[in-house]
């Protein structure tokens, strides 16, 4: 594997840190107040245009991390319409 491919992989595992912590905090405290509808709907919108350009350049690491993201942003999109 490329310098350049485990950089971005080790870019995925960062990343992925980032929304589950705030999907976890919605669930064990059920609080939703300070969370921005409007920022996560355009952020799911951003990720599904880099999804679609990663598939488009056929890059593995952005196409794998981009599906996760949409996944656990959608989850807390429906937390934050729902809640």
């Amino acid at each position: 594997m490329k310098y350049g491919d485990k950089v971005g992989w080790l870019g995925v595992l960062f990343g992925m840190g980032v929304a589950p912590a705030q999907l976890l905090k919605i669930w064990m405290t059920g609080n939703t107040e300070a969370i921005s509808v409007v920022t996560y709907m355009f952020l799911l919108i951003m990720m599904v245009c880099y999804l679609l350009h990663a598939i488009h350049i056929k890059a593995k690491v952005f196409i794998t991390s981009n599906i996760i993201n949409i996944g656990v942003n959608f989850a807390i999109l429906m937390y934050l319409i729902g809640g």
